[in-house]
């Protein structure tokens, strides 16, 4: 699905609340934010007038809509991009050194080793995805 082209959002206008709360933004006077009149945010207008941004978030990075005109699109920011490498890596590297020593020690534990490194492998990436999910 192709995403819609996002328009130039009016700051004397009423829209629908982003969070879903079923709450309409209404212009805050002599500002460029907008405040919800049911879940009491406060959205900040971006300079170019098409995002807003949720100015009072407890995420360390600040959700922000694009409106397409009907509706509010969510605008994902890039930290998908940096992790997935990342988890990658705290994957990868503890397999490349792992695996070798599970291999070395020949007997009848193998797959307790193997199983133990892939395992130890997992952690770290299942605490990326902890720690970044939402």
């Amino acid at each position: 699905m192709r995403p819609q082209k996002a328009q130039k959002i009016d700051l004397n206008g009423e829209y629908p609340c982003p969070c879903r709360r079923r709450g309409s933004l209404i212009p805050i006077t002599l500002t460029d934010a907008f405040g919800c009149n049911r879940c009491q945010q406060i959205f900040v207008v971006n300079e170019s007038r098409e995002t807003i941004e949720q100015l009072s978030s407890h995420y360390p990075y600040k959700p922000a809509w694009r409106w397409t005109g009907k509706q509010w699109s969510k605008i994902y920011s890039n930290w998908k991009a940096r992790y997935f490498p990342l988890a990658l890596v705290m994957i990868l590297v503890p397999l490349v050194i792992l695996l070798p020593l599970a291999l070395h020690f020949v007997g009848s534990n193998i797959i307790i080793w193997a199983l133990v490194a892939v395992l130890l492998a997992m952690l770290p990436a299942f605490i990326v995805w902890l720690a970044y999910r939402r």
